[in-house]
């Protein structure tokens, strides 16, 4: 029988199928301008909301799943390195398509896309929201109309990170496991012969930069995900024919995204610090990055997310100085477990 159970390994999510998931603190950009990709600043920690339930607030054991702490107007972004095998990941933001801007579906579709591609998109920094670049994900409350989910459908309801893995059908399955034994053998020949170069890469993707309370449950202040800035980044076509994926998801996990008094509340645990100040980063000469993938094509950005605006219109001007990195501070990349997590309904 074939696990369907999300699992906790560090703070990484591993999804059935061999899709790997981080979670990744990193810099928030201006609302102006198109920037690079920006450094991570390590990984929000990750718990089960299962293992709380008696301090959580009672929709979110219904909707099980997992949760982290985000600051209010705090940046992040999805890091795949680490998965195993080829999946389709959708990514939704308040049950709204991070790909599309079309609503949550428990299927595939290419027209528009609704899913990333995984390893060939290594990450994944915000939605998809104009050709070649991506608007950052924003942490902010809902009730305010500043979320991706309250700007595409009018009403702010789930709020979190939605996240749902297919893998490859059998018969693409076992096509692509023989090649990659060929390509190891390959490789493994050319080691013992001294040509290491011209070996084929590796599957996985480039890598990027608990105990309940006594408390009783109560609600708690709702966290969705609004844009922030641009950046530089494509999210790229599936090259697959749509057929060569599995019709049904393997496994799907829903994130809460918690305020760090409520995680202190609930966990027991600290929360991680403020975020780091964004001109101090920058001075100390810490680096940015770009990412190119020649042999890969852009997804067009859809209207519906074209046209979200970013959470500085709803709460004000960030008068936090920019400093931007200097030239050699963007570093070009590429071409220049434990108990399972627990599903609810939603």
């Amino acid at each position: 029988m074939t696990d369907t159970s999300v699992r906790i390994d560090g703070n990484r999510l591993l999804l059935p199928g061999g899709a790997a998931v981080r979670f990744i603190r990193t810099l928030r950009l201006p609302e102006t301008g198109t920037h690079p990709l920006p450094p991570g600043l390590g990984e929000f920690p990750v718990r089960r909301v299962a293992d709380y339930a008696d301090t959580v607030p009672e929709a979110w054991r219904a909707r099980g799943g997992v949760m982290l702490p985000v600051y209010l107007r705090e940046a992040m972004w999805l890091s795949f390195a680490g998965t195993t095998e080829p999946a389709a990941l959708q990514v939704g933001v308040g049950k709204v398509c991070a790909v599309s801007g079309r609503p949550w579906s428990d299927r595939l579709a290419r027209d528009p896309q609704n899913y990333v591609v995984l390893p060939r998109q290594p990450w994944l920094d915000g939605i998809n929201s104009g050709t070649g670049t991506v608007r950052q994900f924003v942490a902010v409350p809902l009730g305010m109309g500043a979320t991706v989910e309250g700007q595409v459908t009018g009403e702010e309801v789930w709020g979190g990170l939605q996240l749902q893995a297919f893998p490859l059908g059998g018969a693409a399955l076992a096509r692509w496991r023989e090649e990659e034994r060929r390509r190891a053998e390959t490789a493994r020949r050319a080691a013992r012969s001294g040509g290491a170069y011209g070996a084929a890469m590796p599957m996985a993707a480039p890598a990027a930069p608990a105990g309940s309370g006594a408390a009783r449950p109560r609600s708690a202040p709702a966290m969705g995900l609004g844009v922030g800035g641009s950046m530089r980044q494509e999210v790229y076509r599936d090259e697959r024919p749509l057929a060569d994926w599995a019709e049904r998801p393997a496994g799907r996990v829903f994130v809460h995204l918690v305020t760090p008094p409520e995680w202190r509340r609930i966990t027991g645990e600290a929360p991680p610090p403020s975020p780091v100040d964004r001109a101090a980063y920058t001075q100390a000469g810490l680096p940015w990055y770009d990412y190119y993938d020649q042999g890969a094509d852009d997804l067009a950005p859809t209207g519906r997310l074209q046209d979200v605006k970013p959470v500085g219109d709803w709460i004000g001007d960030d008068h936090e100085p920019w400093q931007a990195p200097a030239t050699q501070q963007v570093r070009p990349l590429k071409d220049a477990p434990g108990a399972p997590v627990e599903d609810g309904d939603w």
